[in-house]
């Protein structure tokens, strides 16, 4: 196998170019390496294909994703077009990779094999989705333009399935970003009403609403955890606060040189609109309680429990340590790979925090989410 996978920056790109991920992974079950393992119905019948699939499943467990894609298209072509799961980990793999315009041939191929009219919707908000990404690429004419072809997607979706409510919040972005905010508002707001699946998604959607200059910004990935200590937080209960998120492990020394630095940015911007998230990816959850307690880092720590954690896969990981610097507005300002010398740029993003919040009234503290902590 001489092939080599998708480049990691391709890979964050993916990750974070839009919360619409979130919404993929609540509407419709991962195509992930440890279910690539059992056959299932829907994976291809021809011996040719099967071989081909196998293929792709091995590309796969090896984070070879560009590959692994290659050959699920391959195998749905040797199995007459009729590989409904070679269409569905193709697709997701396009996204992950950033070949939006592979994910857009994936669907098209996908529709003819349609049966009902929500089948045909979720394939239509699916392109939906792949042409708005691609619209995140592109600039001028050529952003419109697909742009424009995402909201068609999405309209055709919900004339389809008016229950798909994924698609008013994928509509919503895309009007968005097409400046047409009162439509895009109007959109956010039918998703709010209508969605029961992806409540990590309703805060953003109501601050979108508030400010629908967000909903085009490279805004981090929603996501909503339970802390070491109980708390609930997301990604969006933090919005006035500078956030940094490191992603760590017990085992990794690298991280463990890191952690004083960590420490001591949590300890010089006390007080202040800040906040440090630790996801670990420990799976031993006793050695990584253990080790929080004795390193007496009191900040936030949350334990995602390897790479395929929810929080990693939305951000991207691939490497530890690496952290994620955030606005007060949830914005992700950028990432780093190590213990990158990050504290001026905090600093800078923390006084712009504490300029927008003597601008506007003030907000009552929420006592479960400290600075710092």
């Amino acid at each position: 196998m001489s092939r080599t996978p998708g480049s990691a920056a391709s890979s964050r790109l993916g990750a974070v170019a839009t919360v619409l991920s979130l919404v993929l992974s609540c509407c419709f079950p991962a195509s992930g390496a440890s279910q690539a393992q059992a056959s299932k119905p829907g994976e291809p019948s021809d011996p040719k294909a099967r071989k081909t699939f196998a293929e792709a499943v091995d590309w796969q467990n090896h984070g070879a994703k560009s590959a692994a894609l290659d050959d699920y298209r391959k195998a749905n072509k040797q199995d007459g077009g009729r590989c409904a799961v070679c269409l569905d980990r193709a697709y997701k793999l396009a996204l992950e990779v950033g070949d939006y315009k592979a994910a857009e041939g994936v669907m098209r191929d996908w529709l003819p094999l349609a049966q009902s009219d929500a089948a045909k919707a979720t394939l239509h908000f699916r392109l939906g989705m792949a042409l708005q990404r691609e619209g995140m690429d592109k600039k001028g004419e050529k952003q419109e333009a697909c742009f424009n072809d995402s909201c068609n997607e999405f309209k055709t979706a919900l004339d389809l399935d008016p229950g798909l409510a994924a698609a008013h919040y994928g509509h919503g972005v895309s009007l968005a970003y097409l400046h047409q905010d009162d439509a895009a508002r109007a959109e956010f707001r039918s998703f709010l009403g209508q969605d029961q699946d992806n409540p990590a998604l309703h805060e953003r959607a109501a601050r979108y609403i508030d400010r629908i200059e967000l909903a085009r910004a490279r805004m981090a990935p929603p996501f909503a955890l339970t802390t070491i200590d109980g708390r609930q937080i997301s990604m969006d209960s933090l919005a006035g606060k500078v956030v940094l998120i490191d992603f760590w492990a017990t085992w990794c020394g690298p991280c463990r040189e890191a952690l004083p630095h960590i420490r001591e940015i949590a300890r010089r911007f006390q007080g202040q609109p800040f906040a440090v998230l630790s996801v670990s990816m420990d799976d031993d959850d006793v050695k990584w309680r253990d080790f929080v307690s004795k390193n007496e880092m009191t900040w936030l720590q949350y334990r995602d429990g390897r790479f395929t954690g929810p929080v990693a896969t939305r951000f991207g990981v691939r490497a530890i340590p690496s952290t994620f610097s955030i606005d007060a507005d949830g914005v992700l300002e950028d990432q780093h790979v190590g213990d990158a010398d990050i504290e001026g740029k905090l600093k800078k993003m923390i006084a712009r925090a504490i300029e927008a919040a003597n601008r506007e009234p003030a907000v009552a503290a929420d006592p479960a989410h400290g600075s710092g902590d």
